[in-house]
């Protein structure tokens, strides 16, 4: 079995594990883990530069998922990289359990706390000036959902990171199109995203945030241009890898039934032995 494969069977386990954790806790953020958990394997299985038994390390790459309430598939991976232990993740959203619903630093592997949505890519660029004033080589990987790019601080963030030319700095946005009130297009409309991003200075990219191979590519490539940060549109579907939640706003905080799980995870073990197709 090839890597590539490899890291397409992990993107499956990671959706099975993350949709057990949250039928187990009757609580949680299902369609947008799910949509992006290709972003994050091609992350932390290839592309970070990090080290699970020092994860205060001082040259790791930092990453912040700004869209902290889709914490599972995070957290699931943080557990199978071995930061914290894997029984641990029975006890999401438990009582006195600190794996709450959104990133916390009390979890190693954590840098910020998130989930008051459009402050982490602000703090990333903190990071990222911080790493110019240090001369560290290291990089900032910052994940965004779309429907918080409605958030004032998150342009605020972009034109400070475009003001400082700060190269060592990765925007991602799980471009699912999906928020919990609907569209985003008819929330609160966002287009011409890749205009809007180069405006404030920023070199755009576009790709299939659900082909891992093509995710791992992008990565590879960056830094593109020099003195520009970096933003990815990682165009996703909401939900992916189970048929009856994909593109269903209604998954945004819903929780499967008992039969509803046992149906998601037979699709998704067919995956598995369709050859990754996902």
């Amino acid at each position: 079995m090839n890597k590539i494969n490899i890291l397409k069977n992990k993107t499956i386990q990671i959706r099975k594990a993350l949709l057990q954790m949250i039928f187990n806790a009757k609580t949680g953020h299902t369609g947008g883990s799910l949509s992006s958990v290709d972003i994050l394997v091609a992350l932390y299985y290839e592309i970070m530069k990090i080290n699970p038994k020092k994860p205060k390390w001082k040259s790791r790459d930092r990453f912040v998922l700004s869209k902290g309430h889709s914490v599972e598939g995070y957290y699931t991976i943080l557990a199978d990289l071995g930061f914290i232990l894997k029984e641990e993740l029975s006890n999401y959203c438990k009582f006195n359990s600190r794996l709450i619903g959104h990133p916390s630093v009390k979890i190693p592997g954590v840098e910020m706390n998130t989930g008051a949505l459009g402050h982490g890519l602000s703090a990333a660029v903190g990071m990222a000036i911080a790493g110019k004033m240090d001369k560290k080589d290291y990089k900032i990987y910052v994940l965004m959902g779309d429907g918080e790019l409605a958030e004032g601080s998150i342009w605020e963030g972009a034109m400070a990171a475009g003001h400082y030319k700060l190269d060592n700095l990765i925007g991602i946005i799980d471009r699912n199109h999906l928020q919990i009130s609907g569209n985003t297009e008819k929330v609160m409309s966002l287009e011409n995203l890749k205009e809007k991003w180069h405006a404030f200075g920023w070199h755009v990219l576009s790709e299939d945030g659900n082909n891992i191979e093509k995710m791992i590519d992008i990565f590879k490539k960056i830094p593109i241009v020099k003195e520009k940060p970096h933003l990815i549109i990682a165009n996703t579907i909401k939900g992916k890898g189970v048929s009856f939640i994909e593109n269903d706003a209604k998954w945004h905080h819903k929780v499967p039934s008992k039969e509803q799980l046992e149906i998601a995870m037979k699709e998704l073990d067919s995956l598995l032995k369709k050859g990754f197709n996902i």
